[in-house]
């Protein structure tokens, strides 16, 4: 079977080795800072030699082209869409009146009277006994 570690390892062994690449680095790079480089002499700039003048020489002149005279461009007639005759609906048919049925009335129900609730005299309210607030006691410490 294959171990499914690696990874875990890997990441282990980069954290320990993490301190010392850091510290290795920065000795180097001060190191780099201090060092002097030596003098390189300059190196003279080359010269390139003159090119030689090159003459001028004239324009060369075509000869003009004879116009081409193109032959009408052919008409051609107009599209048109023929025209379509117009549809003729039938006319609706004739419904037959029918007599209104006659509906019967019914009379209203009437509702009894409410009787009227007797009155009841106001009772006194009642009242809640009066509780003393608690109050905080210092606490003493030994």
């Amino acid at each position: 079977m294959a171990d499914h570690h690696v990874f875990a390892r890997i990441l282990v062994l980069f954290a320990l080795a993490l301190p010392f690449m850091i510290g290795e680095n920065s000795v180097e790079a001060r190191r780099l800072l201090e060092a002097t480089l030596p003098e390189v002499p300059e190196l003279p700039k080359p010269e390139l030699p003159h090119l030689p003048d090159i003459p001028s020489l004239p324009k060369p002149e075509f000869p003009s082209l004879p116009k081409v005279e193109l032959p009408p461009i052919p008409e051609l007639p107009k599209p048109e869409l023929p025209t379509i005759p117009k549809p003729e609906l039938p006319s609706l048919p004739k419904v037959l009146e029918l007599p209104n049925p006659e509906i019967p009335t019914i009379p209203k129900p009437e509702l009894p009277e409410v009787p009227e609730l007797p009155h009841l005299p106001n009772f006194p309210k009642p009242m809640l006994p009066f509780i003393p607030k608690d109050t905080s006691l210092d606490a003493t410490s030994p």
